[in-house]
């Protein structure tokens, strides 16, 4: 995190942990469902599916080099992003996310560069994510750290049908 990120989340009255505490997983899933429906018209289930991905991350017994940033304000969650371990020496990007409340703060930003940097440390290959077309301020900040898109599909899921990105980024060559 550079001086002035750092500074201007502090500023914001933003801090950041790697742990779960009692509360953040249900904060978690509801800002991702209420946001995500209002900003991109994402059924109920989208809110599920991110209920799971969280909860088989809390709940993995052996996580590994998996890691999770949950960016807090006023003790509430209002960020995210999970790094899983993938087989093969791959890290998922997972749940990034910044509330409306803190958007603008850099924290959608600073939270994808820390989690990519966090990745190089520990030695991963390759950062891979998937996302959906319309979500432009997320793909704006992958494309900009040197995401490159791999592979679309075409779906039905989360209430509408969405074209499904896939996009990676090479840490070693």
């Amino acid at each position: 995190m550079t001086w002035a990120t750092s500074q201007k989340l502090a500023d914001a009255g933003i801090s950041i942990s790697h742990t779960f505490e009692p509360g953040d997983l249900g904060r978690l899933i509801e800002i991702h469902g209420i946001q995500n429906y209002q900003d991109y018209g994402f059924s109920p289930i989208h809110e599920a599916y991110c209920a799971q991905i969280a909860t088989e991350f809390m709940l993995n017994p052996n996580p590994g080099r998996s890691k999770a940033w949950l960016a807090k304000k006023d003790g509430a969650v209002v960020g995210s992003v999970l790094i899983c371990e993938l087989p093969d020496n791959i890290a998922q990007l997972r749940l990034l996310f910044a509330d409306k409340s803190v958007r603008g703060s850099g924290l959608g930003r600073w939270l994808t560069e820390d989690s990519v940097q966090y990745c190089r440390e520990a030695g991963f290959k390759k950062v891979l994510l998937w996302t959906v077309a319309g979500l432009e301020r997320a793909i704006s900040i992958y494309q900009s750290l040197g995401f490159k898109l791999t592979e679309e599909k075409t779906q039905y899921v989360w209430g509408r049908e969405s074209r499904e990105l896939r996009f990676d980024l090479e840490l070693t060559r």
